[in-house]
């Protein structure tokens, strides 16, 4: 019963955040922050800019780090998401030469495959779809 929602439910991430979006923009309609005076748009203006490169800070990496080390970094959800998808069939490989691996290894391995395959190609297909 898990393996259909574990391949679902990831997909379903953006859909679900795409329809809360229009549901807030629904109620406020759209508006966001609106600045009554000109000092209060100066201010918020800053405020958004105080975030931005808060945000740029939090992303970047140290000044000194190796550029392999940058490039694995910013690689990294991909490369733990090959693993997840690849994960089952190293273990279906491992029961064929007469190892002991237990089922629910392989069923847990299964349900991470399709959560991981289903977030990174259900992501684009929506997108696709948005378009």
């Amino acid at each position: 019963m898990a393996f259909p929602l574990a391949l679902i439910l990831p997909a379903l991430i953006p859909v679900v955040a795409d329809g809360l979006r229009g549901v807030f923009n629904r109620v406020t309609g759209g508006a966001g922050v609106k600045p009554t005076t000109t000092t209060e748009a100066i201010e918020f203006m800053k405020a958004e800019a105080e975030m931005a490169k808060a945000m740029a800070a939090l992303d970047q990496p140290a000044a000194n780090i190796s550029r392999w080390v940058a490039d694995l970094r910013a690689s990294f959800r991909y490369i733990a998401a090959g693993v997840l998808i690849l994960s089952p069939y190293v273990i279906v490989l491992l029961q064929a030469l007469e190892l002991t691996v237990a089922n629910e290894v392989l069923l847990t391995s299964l349900d991470a495959r399709d959560a991981a395959f289903s977030f990174i190609f259900g992501d684009r297909m929506y997108k696709w779809l948005r378009r």
